[in-house]
């Protein structure tokens, strides 16, 4: 069942079952109505497969908590234990069955403010988590807004054992339930449909978003993917590939944490960081920076605290270059920068395999929950690759349907990510411009990267990295953080709506990461092929210093 064309799955997979007929009874909406409907439409609303369970007024200001959640979703950035809602909503919980054996659960975020547009929140790594925080900005800007489990609850892979129903709603089948039900629920709310519909999701939740671009080209105009977790099995291959490199901690190669922070890092800054004319602890572009630790290795073993020894610097060497299964290319390397990020130390160099690697191999590719993923090598990463459930992989160039309807997919990629290498994101922008036969600048019609210096996995680290990707800064009306220069959620509905593409995105870093503490440094990102350069005489934290050049990969 595994290697069902993903066409014949779409084909046979209608839906009708689960939406047939719409939502009986729709609710007509009126705005002085609003407390009254959201309290009421619960027991309204029918939804064929459907349990509908609550519907609550939840009111500005309102320090919501999800003691439902899984101790395992618990992410302060994305799905934390609690959060001050932004904005009155209406917030509708309800499980949907996809088939016999297998269903989601599914959150309905409707704003007092509604603008008229929908949207849809994605998910991240193999979890089966609802990003709340991505919920509460979204229906603060005034989006009827889903988000939903994607088929299981928790982080552990073991849903998918024996399962492919669980699988295929991790694939695909979640994301676009929550689409099909959260526009008729939204519909039924306020008495209209929606008048343009928006995805945002970050790693998987931006596989998620280009799997509905290819595959439902229907179901959004306007589509924001960061870091996406395309090719998939390459990326699941990629962090058994980096213990293979590390070793355990006991090898002899092994790199301890402190060393890639305190020794390595600042080693890469030394070499790397004035590539851009400015040390400022920011590689504006990683790709021109070829790191060698040769220099780090110091006579006899080594003391760890200023030198490393030559095995060391050989695992650094190999962890800084491209991964290959015999002559075949499967992932870039470890972006020079990267090495120091949460990401980095937390997951990819501890010694041990990644968690979702673990995870995958285990359920899905070898279906044993006993498997030991230290043996894995080249045959067990082969094998991953060529099984691609649902074609997981999400690479398909042709995405012609959405762009002919219109559809504006906006990437956006930090240039420092560990777990997705920002070359990724380039990759697949040239398959689809290959595959379609465009040009750069019909390219630029419908499809842009944003390339974000100085920004780790999906946020944070010491650049601009603040782009309106999430509830990091001030969502009120009017603020200034939600500026379409500044921010690409509303960048995107403006390219959508009013057909004003963007060419950049001013970055924004607070002190500690914190608005309230004001700005410490803004940088005004370019969309690929264009390079940040700077001008050699200004104030390098402000924007009017730089300049995108369109400069060609070295």
């Amino acid at each position: 069942m595994f290697s069902q064309p993903v066409a014949l799955v779409v084909a046979t997979l209608s839906f009708s079952s689960l939406v047939a007929g719409g939502l009986t009874s729709p609710v007509k909406f009126r705005r002085a109505d609003f407390d009254s409907t959201c309290s009421s439409i619960a027991s309204q609303l029918s939804i064929p497969n459907a349990t509908v369970f609550s519907s609550n007024l939840v009111t500005k200001g309102t320090n919501l908590t999800f003691p439902e959640q899984d101790p395992s979703c618990v992410n302060p950035t994305i799905s934390p234990t609690s959060l001050v809602v932004p904005a009155d909503v209406c917030r509708i919980a309800l499980a949907v069955n996809t088939s016999e054996r297998s269903g989601i659960h599914m959150e309905t975020w409707l704003p007092r403010n509604w603008t008229g547009r929908f949207l849809s929140t994605g998910n991240g790594g193999i979890g089966g988590c609802i990003q709340y925080a991505d919920m509460a900005y979204t229906s603060a800007l005034g989006f009827a807004t889903v988000g939903t489990n994607n088929g299981h609850n928790g982080t552990s892979g073991r849903f998918f054992l024996n399962n492919s129903d669980v699988l295929e709603d991790f694939v695909f089948r979640a994301i676009h339930t929550g689409v099909v039900v959260g526009k008729d629920i939204t519909k039924a709310f306020y008495g209209s449909a929606h008048t343009k519909s928006y995805y945002l999701g970050c790693s998987t939740g931006g596989r998620q978003g280009l799997k509905s671009v290819q595959d439902f080209p229907e179901d959004f105009d306007g589509v924001m993917v960061g870091a996406a977790g395309n090719q998939w099995a390459n990326l699941i291959d990629n962090f058994s590939h980096i213990f293979n490199v590390t070793g355990s901690p006991d090898a002899v190669g092994f790199v301890p944490l402190e060393v890639w922070k305190n020794v390595v890092g600042p080693d890469v800054l030394k070499q790397c960081d004035t590539i851009d004319k400015v040390e400022d602890e920011i590689i504006e572009d990683p790709s021109l920076c070829n790191y060698d630790p040769s220099g780090l290795v110091c006579s006899g073993s080594g003391d760890n605290s200023s030198c490393i020894t030559a095995e060391q610097a050989e695992t650094v060497k190999r962890i800084f270059s491209p991964f290959f299964i015999g002559n075949e290319f499967i992932q870039s390397r470890l972006t020079p920068g990267a090495e120091s990020s949460p990401e980095a130390l937390g997951v990819l160099l501890t010694g041990d395999v990644a968690t979702f690697s673990t995870e995958w191999f285990k359920f899905v590719v070898n279906k044993d929950p006993n498997l030991d993923v230290k043996t894995l090598g080249p045959a067990d990463w082969q094998k991953n690759i060529e099984l691609d459930p649902f074609n997981i992989s999400t690479f398909s160039g042709d995405i012609s349907a959405f762009r002919d309807r219109g559809g504006k997919l906006f990437a956006y990629h930090g240039q420092i990510d560990a777990l997705t290498p920002p070359n990724n994101s380039v990759i697949y922008y040239n398959h689809v411009s290959d595959t379609l036969g465009l040009s750069r600048s019909q390219m630029d019609d419908f499809y842009r990267i944003l390339r974000i210096s100085g920004m780790f996995h999906c946020s944070q680290g010491p650049g601009a990295w603040n782009v309106g990707q999430g509830l990091f800064g001030d969502t009120s009306p009017g603020s200034d953080y939600l500026d379409p220069e500044k921010n690409i959620v509303m960048a995107t509905v403006r390219w959508v709506e009013e057909g004003t593409a963007p060419d950049t995105i001013l970055g924004t870093k607070f002190v500690n990461d914190t608005n309230s503490l004001g700005v410490e440094l803004s940088r005004r990102h370019c969309m690929y092929p264009f390079r940040n350069t700077y001008d050699g005489v200004g104030d390098s934290t402000k924007p009017e210093s730089w300049s995108c050049q369109l400069v060609s990969d070295s």
